[in-house]
């Protein structure tokens, strides 16, 4: 298949690319650089130089001619909600697959540090977290493109993780590096659903050639409470670790990581794994702990999950 990766050169969506090109579809990345379009072409990716602002007539150009597109880039709300209806215009009537990236925060709960009992299915009625409103919007917009003859699908996974990431893992190595401790908000308790890149990639895969007009598809492996993250990067880098209030953590993070170091945002995939037989390969998020981002602390072996 012919597929259009938009967002070719980031985390998640080059991470699909590569996959895709390892599978025998064709692959065409955008690229914004002559650096990044060397690598896609490395990779055995065809680089389409451009961007989603002035380049982005080009872009659509492209979809059209695509057998189908994935949405992998990082915009701000209002550019990507444009983009997206761009593409779907361009796509109306076709029934070529068109592929969005979301995420397990537009359910995201702010319980600062403590544990919350909620997890969501693919189509389980949610609060909305108010800064992922936007991102909930486009959602919508989305999968009701199948009305218009879209293969329109929505790909939701959780705190994805794997080579390269900067989530939960690096970010407490990073507040050891910052305050010689392995940091975490209040009790600690609060918990994401996990999934690993390669993992995400192979959904995206069976997405293409297998899913529904219209679907929402999770990826979740696995649930690791923050703390344990914690306590596991400190035996890793013979630190202590310690509790931080909201304030103490928008010190060490900011506001937003602040934010998301203290929230819970747990799903489960049971549509995923029913109508694309998906299952994750990678389920311990712990086994990347050892990959220090502290170059004046060596790691010791991970220990077992903390009881």
């Amino acid at each position: 298949m012919n597929v259009l990766v938009i967002g070719a050169t980031g985390f998640v969506g080059g991470g699909t690319a590569r996959h895709l090109a390892a599978t025998g579809h064709h692959v065409t990345g955008l690229a914004r650089t002559a650096g990044s379009a060397e690598t896609l072409a490395q990779q055995g990716i065809t680089p389409l130089r451009g961007d989603l602002d002035e380049g982005l007539a080009e872009v659509v150009l492209t979809a059209a001619r695509s057998e189908a597109v994935v949405f992998a880039a990082q915009l701000e709300a209002p550019q990507e909600e444009r983009v997206v209806v761009e593409l779907l215009d361009a796509l109306a009537g076709t029934g070529k697959a068109f592929l969005f990236t979301s995420g397990s925060g537009v359910l995201l709960q702010r319980t600062a540090g403590a544990w919350s009992e909620d997890s969501f299915a693919e189509d389980d009625p949610f609060t909305v977290e108010p800064l992922a409103a936007a991102r909930a919007a486009v959602e919508n917009l989305v999968r009701a493109a199948a009305a218009r003859r879209v293969r329109a699908i929505v790909v939701r996974p959780g705190l994805i993780w794997g080579p390269g990431d900067h989530g939960h893992v690096s970010m407490i190595h990073d507040s050891a590096v910052r305050t010689g401790a392995a940091c975490y908000v209040g009790e600690g308790l609060n918990t994401y659903s996990h999934v690993h890149i390669d993992d995400v990639a192979r959904l995206f895969a069976l997405a293409l050639t297998h899913g529904s007009p219209g679907a929402l598809y999770h990826a979740v492996a696995g649930e690791t409470p923050t703390r344990w993250i914690a306590q596991t990067v400190a035996h890793a880098l013979d630190r202590p670790t310690r509790s931080l209030t909201p304030e103490e953590a928008v010190e060490v993070w900011g506001e937003f990581g602040a934010l998301i170091l203290a929230a819970s945002s747990r799903i489960r995939a049971p549509r995923t794994r029913r109508e694309l037989g998906w299952r994750p390969n990678h389920t311990d998020m712990l086994t990347t702990v050892c990959d220090s981002r502290d170059t004046s602390a060596t790691p010791r072996p991970r220990p077992n999950p903390p009881a």
